[in-house]
């Protein structure tokens, strides 16, 4: 029977619904955050860059450590569920911080649970999916993933519309989902026993060499993307600067996540079937567009234009790029491959949106998404030369 119409394993579903309850509880939170930072704590728009760089490269860089640990175990749920009782653990500080220095320590620390369980949880989910199917897994667990993504934001609208754009206790009532995401992994996703361990230290040279030449391309794809990709806060900065009320600002990631959720499936199963290099290609495309929408936007329609097309390229990326990682590496490494993988992107992460915040304040967001927008193109040029059909380097479409 072909792999690909048989259903996903429940496990994978529980995983994605393990997902949507946390992104519910932080998308809740990140709505909001860049303003509370910017206007409530006084934080400034450079700062904001190196805040955001600083938290999604702890995420990225901690997952090698985690995925090294679920190969070397030989156990994906145990880190995974570390990883997400963290993320939980830190969602009380929020409300009851009373200083920027203590947002941004909960920030970080909650992108700590985040990359915790990031690289185990990816690895379990290519472990329990068919080779045919892994597309499909990934998407599946982005769309949920991304429901929370909206659902969160627009808890935020309401209750920021509701109680006179109290942060505290919107902070305080997003607690509740970041549980029962905790909840659903410990109860619903069995403890993995049939992962092989890795037969030599995961962290190592002789590791290092069982990667394939296609994984590094990922890798040095990766990186050139992060760099390019600054973060979601930038979005929702942009659309307060041409006059969106507060209490709308959740409005922004939540165009985004509709997008995101609505393609994302469909855009794995695609990767199950299409040629890998035109999918990453079109991918960072539309990311340029998306850029450059945002450079040249004059009002908060277009921004919200701008924010769509980041949808899209989120839905056309994330599924892709994990599906690549997971084909390319091998089985009892590939908590390793998506650490490696993370870690690199951190670096770029880090270093694209310290440089975007910095040339914000200098120049200006129209300016900064320019450039942002430039790198894009220059990445997908580099991407279109390295992948050429029959190229040695290009990426595999199927590994078994």
């Amino acid at each position: 029977m072909d792999q690909s119409r048989i259903a996903l394993p429940r496990a994978i579903w529980a995983l994605g619904f393990t997902s949507m309850f946390m992104d519910f509880s932080s998308e809740t939170i990140h709505a909001l955050l860049p303003i509370y930072l910017t206007s409530v704590l006084g934080l400034s728009a450079a700062m904001l860059g190196v805040v955001e760089g600083a938290a999604e490269a702890t995420t990225l860089a901690i997952k090698i450590f985690s995925g090294a640990l679920s190969d070397w175990l030989g156990r994906r749920k145990l880190p995974t569920l570390i990883g997400y009782g963290l993320a939980a653990a830190t969602k009380p500080v929020f409300p009851i911080a009373t200083t920027a220095y203590e947002v941004i320590a909960a920030h970080i620390f909650d992108r700590l649970g985040k990359g915790v369980r990031g690289a185990p949880r990816d690895a379990l989910i290519a472990d329990l999916a068919a080779p045919a199917q892994r597309g499909a897994a990934f998407g599946l667990r982005q769309a949920l993933d991304t429901i929370g993504g909206i659902v969160g934001p627009l808890a935020a609208v309401g209750l920021m519309l509701a109680s006179a754009d109290n942060y505290r206790l919107v902070f305080a009532l997003a607690c509740i989902p970041a549980i029962l995401s905790v909840l659903t992994l410990a109860i619903f996703v069995p403890t993995d026993s049939a992962t092989p361990r890795s037969a030599v230290f995961p962290l190592s040279q002789a590791a290092a060499r069982q990667m394939t030449c296609g994984f590094w391309v990922v890798v040095a794809l990766g990186a050139g993307l992060s760099i390019a990709r600054v973060a979601e806060a930038f979005l929702v900065l942009r659309a307060a600067s041409f006059g969106l009320d507060p209490a709308y600002a959740p409005f922004v990631l939540i165009g985004m996540s509709v997008v995101y959720a609505i393609v994302a499936y469909p855009a794995g199963a695609l990767a199950d079937v299409a040629q890998s290099h035109i999918l990453v290609v079109a991918a960072i495309v539309v990311l340029a567009l998306a850029e450059a929408t945002l450079a040249a936007a004059q009002s908060v329609a277009i921004v919200f234009a701008g924010v769509a097309l980041w949808g899209l390229h989120m839905a056309l990326s994330q599924g892709l790029f994990a599906k690549l990682v997971a084909d390319s590496a091998p089985q009892n490494l590939r908590g390793t491959a998506f650490g490696l993988f993370n870690l690199t992107s951190a670096v770029a992460i880090l270093v694209g949106n310290a440089a975007f915040g910095a040339i914000w304040s200098a120049r200006g967001a129209s300016f900064a998404y320019a450039c942002a927008a430039g790198l894009a193109l220059l990445v997908a040029l580099a991407a279109a030369a390295a992948l050429r059909p029959n190229s040695p380097r290009n990426l595999p479409q199927r590994r078994q």
